[in-house]
């Protein structure tokens, strides 16, 4: 029987222990031959990363001996730590940064020295009997750690010898077929890889070294993403240079567009690895692209330059594979849990390997995202997923309004697909709603919906999620006096920087949030050391726009609670942060809540860490809001309160 209870106290089955029980992390998908492998993160084994390859029943097989955990730190965020090779598995190991050599069913052997050596995006060279790969080398101490790609003989340990230097950073070295060829990808201080980064080519000498290389693509405002060799032997890849990552390939020396199209075929290079096309048996592509929020598969006929959508039931498609005539992929959707997925070209057949989560939960308690777009400050418009709140046996008294949490994503380079969320769920079966903003510099609407960031961050991340919240409040799907914001890492800055420079929040969560720009440019790790010259300006000239749109030099304009999490060995946005934050808000007499974790970096990995942030998130709001929450959850210090 439906009951009457208020938004925000209704009784849920989807707890923390549901979403942290068999959930696992997908990531790395890798063909060799006839086999598929994937990596799982996981929580349960403090957030151990682990080769699964699937035996002929379908069950996973586990490649990865413990204590291992295959993981790398170049660029801290990593990504492109695996490679295999006619059965042999190439690895980078989370604990000691070394590459391993493992044969399945053996122990792993170390190939480099026990250095402060990092590794990833690796390539197996047949014709040398070495890896090519990225090499971060933090030997040198206090200084910053210097970038370049090197040569890896695999005859005995060493720490390889550098082909390509002089950049502060590289990214996809790829042999051609018959290795006479390396591309690779190369930026400076201040780009980021999506502001603009170089396309190069040099021939591979007899002696393993490379000829002079060759700029083939992209600029100081020109992103290249994915450079890839068809079997054929030309070169492939992805270019914004029309304002939209569309793909290209190098035909006699020329450049040429393959399909024009507003969509984007790439996305922003915060890892290793990423993929999203590769080519069929019969020399086409099977390609991912997103459109208003939303992914799509197709072929590219290279022929006709037709492309032909694939019929699939999901919204996110990512680190796409092609062999022959099967496509892996991780995928997953509004309705369907993440997935590695098999689409096999022939058939039209799909198989899943392997389900993120294996929990059945009944669709009465999941709530169906809503794309809206609406306005905001200039005139312009954004972008959001609206989850409303959903669940089958409770309805709201007449006339009460949904809480609302908007949440503003990470990066801030990044985007919100479209994917069922039992976090999510979590908090939209107890009656809250939510609101998950692509707000201005979010990727997958163009360039020019990217850069609207630039300059302007705090400002126009700020202002859509604000108009956002107030779009549904105006529709009256929102309580105005309940609305609260939550994000982590940039997503924390716009979270704290919301609700320091407005009033439109009642609440907020920052989770390893940047409160201090100026801390964040001096103390961060070099991938993002220069990524605020374009999103705020250049340091420490401008250090007047660092103070002005730092949260924690104007804790006068906060006036409502906030609680903050952080992890204790974070390296991206350093503990210090959140610690200060939190005294120069408790000195004021607001609510406020400190919640650290020991042995966490950036982003939360361990089941029960993930379970007690989500729980203590919803416990503050309760506190904060007025209503009783309907489960038990363990109390914490708030103070003020």
């Amino acid at each position: 029987m439906v009951q009457i209870a208020p938004y925000g106290s209704w009784k849920s089955p989807i707890s923390t222990e549901m979403i942290i029980t068999d959930a696992v992390g997908l990531a790395d998908i890798a063909l060799d031959g006839a086999d598929i492998y994937w990596l799982e993160g996981r929580p349960k084994e403090g957030g151990r990363v682990v080769l699964v390859r699937p035996d002929a029943s379908g069950a996973g097989i586990d490649l990865t001996p413990a204590p291992f955990n295959i993981r790398t730190r170049v660029h801290e965020y990593g990504g492109g730590a695996l490679l295999i090779n006619n059965g042999v598995i190439y690895f980078s190991n989370f604990a000691d940064q070394r590459l391993y050599r493992q044969v399945e069913g053996g122990a792993p052997e170390a190939l480099t020295p026990a250095i402060a050596l990092r590794y990833a995006d690796a390539v197996y060279d047949q014709h040398r009997n070495r890896l090519i790969t990225v090499r971060e080398d933090h030997t040198a101490g206090g200084h910053e750690p210097v970038n370049t790609i090197v040569s890896l003989s695999l005859s005995g340990e060493n720490g390889g010898e550098v082909l390509v230097s002089g950049k502060d950073f590289y990214a996809c070295p790829r042999l051609s077929p018959d290795s006479t060829k390396l591309a690779w990808l190369e930026w400076s201080h201040p780009n980021m890889p999506w502001d603009g980064c170089e396309l190069r080519l040099a021939s591979v000498l007899p002696d393993g070294t490379l000829g002079e290389a060759e700029l083939v693509a992209g600029g100081l405002r020109e992103s290249i993403y994915q450079p890839t060799w068809s079997p054929d032997g030309l070169l492939y890849f992805v270019s914004d240079r029309t304002g939209w990552w569309n793909l290209y390939r190098i035909t006699d020396g020329q450049v040429e567009s393959l399909y024009p199209m507003e969509a984007e075929f790439g996305q922003p290079m915060w890892v290793f690895g990423t993929q999203t096309y590769g080519f069929t048996l019969d020399g086409n592509i099977v390609c991912a692209f997103t459109q208003n929020g939303f992914w799509n598969l197709g072929i590219l006929d290279l022929q006709s330059k037709v492309l032909s959508r694939i019929n699939q039931p999901y919204n996110y498609i990512g680190n796409l594979k092609v062999s022959g005539n099967r496509v892996v992929m991780i995928a997953g959707g509004s309705n369907k849990t993440m997935a590695v997925v098999e689409y096999d070209l022939s058939s039209g057949e799909m198989r899943v390997h392997k389900l993120a989560s294996t929990l059945e939960v009944d669709s009465g308690y999941i709530s169906t995202p809503q794309a809206i777009e609406f306005p905001t400050n200039g005139g312009l418009d954004a972008y959001a997923l609206y989850y409303p709140p959903a669940n089958k046996d409770y309805l709201a008294p007449e006339g009460d309004l949904p809480p609302l949490v908007v949440r503003s994503h990470g990066g801030p380079t990044s985007a919100s697909p479209a994917l069922l969320s039992l976090s999510f769920a979590y908090w939209t079966s107890r009656g809250f709603g939510i609101l998950d903003v692509n707000y201005g510099g979010s990727t997958g609407y163009g360039r020019e919906y990217r850069e609207r960031l630039n300059g302007n961050w705090g400002i126009v991340d700020v202002d859509d999620c604000v108009n956002g919240a107030l779009h549904l409040a105006k529709q009256g799907l929102a309580d105005e006096n309940r609305l609260a914001i939550q994000g982590g890492s940039a997503g924390g800055y716009t979270t704290l920087c919301a609700l320091t420079f407005r009033d439109t929040f009642k609440a907020g969560a920052s989770y390893f949030g940047v409160s201090d720009l100026e801390a964040l440019a001096r103390d961060t790790h070099k991938f993002e050391s220069r990524y605020l010259d374009n999103l705020v300006g250049a340091y420490p000239e401008r250090l007047d726009l660092y103070r002005a749109r730092s949260p924690i030099y104007h804790t006068e304009g906060l006036r409502c609670p906030i609680i903050l999490f952080q992890g204790l060995e974070d390296k991206v946005v350093p503990p210090n942060q959140a610690e200060m934050m939190f005294e120069a808000v408790k000195q004021k007499g607001i609510p406020v809540a400190y919640i650290p974790f020991e042995g966490e970096q950036h982003g939360f990995r361990r089941a029960d860490n993930i379970k007690r942030a989500l729980e203590a998130e919803f416990y503050f709001y309760s506190k904060v809001f007025g209503f009783e929450a309907a489960d038990q959850i363990e109390p914490f210090e708030i103070a003020n309160l």
